[in-house]
């Protein structure tokens, strides 16, 4: 069945933390290599991250229960090339995070997306990965 091209599904992701300042400060540093920075604070709440509207945010649980990892959940950040992916999964390791698959070709054959795995510092699993080829730096 074909996608409608018209509808953009995902809003925005979001991750929960049990210390949002550290968090958030993880993620300043992460996110800058994307050039996207804060874009809505919500203090002792949340941080949201995007270029022009919300597309990543990591939060405290409304609930008011401490923040767990989701076993299965994911989120996955587009790189720009392969030496993207490489230095955003090599970061976030300097942050703190830890390595949850080194970076490198996936797929039977090695011939699909170039990608990296590490979990942030509350445990929440990211992907980072490049499909196709680099884009062009201009």
């Amino acid at each position: 069945m074909a996608a409608k091209a018209a509808h953009q599904l995902l809003g925005h992701a979001v991750v929960g933390t049990n210390d949002l300042s550290t968090a958030a400060n993880f993620y300043d540093k992460l996110f800058a290599l994307f050039g996207v920075g804060r874009i809505l604070e919500q203090p002792g709440r949340a941080v949201y991250f995007g270029t022009t509207g919300l597309e990543f945010g990591v939060t405290n649980p409304y609930n008011g229960e401490g923040a767990t990892i989701g076993n299965g959940n994911m989120v996955a950040l587009s790189a720009h090339s392969r030496a993207h992916v490489d230095e955003v999964h090599a970061l976030a390791l300097k942050l703190g995070g830890t390595d949850e698959g080194r970076p490198g070709p996936r797929g039977p054959n090695g011939d699909g997306p170039y990608c990296a795995y590490f979990r942030d510092l509350d445990g929440n699993k990211l992907l980072v990965f490049r499909a196709g080829p680099d884009e062009a730096q201009g």
